[in-house]
This record gives C-alpha cells, sequence and structure tokens, in this order.
C-alpha cells in the first residue's frame, strides 16, 4: 500500500552535494553548498540557486567552482550549507585552504578530489538557474583509475532530502549500455533477471 506525501516533499534522488567556490570583487574566497544540480549537456552543468553571496559573486566576476563533496569532506561540505557567508568568513571559520582555479578566477578549496572550474553562460534571479559552462576540471591523482575518475575511490555523497542525511555513493550493481541487451536480445519478454 503507497502512502501518499505531499507535493513540497517530494524526494527526487539522486540530489549531488555541490560547493560552489567563488571570489568577491575583493579577491576573499566563498563558498556554498547546492544540492539542486545536473549535468545539463556535455560540458554544461545547472545549478538551482536562491540569492545568496555566491550568486552576488557571480554576478560580479562571471566565474565560479563546483567541487563535489565527498565521505571525507562531509563536515566541510554541511557547513558550508548552514552558514551565509554575508555573517562570516566560512573558509577561515573551516579552516580551509584555498587556491585559485587555473583556469578561470575562482578558489578551488583544498581536500575536494574532483571540481569543475565553471564560466557563467547564464544567471536568472527570478527563476533561480545558474547555468555554467565547464572550461576544465580538476582531478586528484588518488581517484583516478586507467585514465577514468573511479568513484569507488572519490566516495561522492548525495543529498537524501527524505532523511535530511548524506549518502555515500555505494558499490557497482550494472555495467552501463550491457545490462538492458538482455531484453532487447531476448525478443520474447522474457529474459533473465
Amino acid at each position: 500500500m503507497s502512502i501518499e506525501f505531499d507535493a513540497h516533499n517530494s524526494v527526487i534522488t539522486p540530489e549531488g552535494v555541490f560547493v560552489i567556490g567563488t571570489y568577491d570583487e575583493s579577491g576573499k574566497p566563498n563558498a556554498m553548498t547546492a544540492a539542486w544540480g545536473i549535468q545539463s549537456d556535455f560540458g554544461e552543468i545547472t545549478i538551482y540557486l536562491s540569492k545568496h553571496k555566491t550568486t552576488d559573486n557571480i554576478e560580479k566576476t562571471g566565474e565560479f567552482t563546483v567541487a563535489a563533496g565527498t565521505v571525507d569532506t562531509v563536515t566541510i561540505c554541511d557547513y558550508f550549507g548552514i552558514e551565509s557567508g554575508n555573517n562570516v568568513d566560512k573558509i577561515a571559520k573551516a579552516g580551509c585552504t584555498v587556491t585559485k582555479a587555473p583556469n578561470v578566477n575562482a578558489p578551488i578549496i583544498e581536500g575536494f578530489p574532483l571540481v569543475l572550474e565553471c564560466k557563467c553562460r547564464s544567471w536568472d534571479p527570478s527563476t533561480g538557474i545558474l547555468v555554467g559552462e565547464i572550461v576544465a576540471q580538476q582531478v586528484d591523482e588518488s581517484i583516478i583509475t586507467d585514465g577514468h575518475v573511479d568513484l569507488g575511490k572519490m566516495r561522492p555523497i548525495i543529498y537524501d532530502t527524505g532523511m535530511q542525511t548524506y549518502r555515500v555513493i555505494g558499490e557497482v550493481v550494472a555495467k552501463a549500455y550491457s545490462e538492458g541487451l538482455k531484453i532487447k536480445k531476448s525478443g520474447d519478454g522474457k529474459w533473465d533477471n
């Protein structure tokens, strides 16, 4: 039997944990955590945001970084999501070290093994839709296997809206573009599950 929940509490999963890094007009770094984001095209990310210091900074600089949250960075990710950069220097309070990204005017926060460098393609404050062109991706060697990012080594986290917790992305369950061939090749609706 199913139970109906109101639409406001809909669980849409997975929701990423994205740390958006920006500089203000004086070069001071800031970061915030967002969950509502997707890859919207090759070399493009779309994130849904309300007004924040981060969006003010993007309006001024036109550039930002997006770091993927991991098991090892969960405390910092959560802090960046519950504190406002308008009230406190979050980078200093969290004890983070930052370096300027090689390709955009935005910070890379040490400890995050995968960081996208982005230029703002569009930002619409009325809808909260930020679209970024990914111009480069910085990946720590420790999470690379055979020339590819290895999520097993990276241990990225997702935000569980239903339980308001963070969860680690788990084990491999099937090979993409392969598992569905069982049905495609059967032709009769009978396939081995």
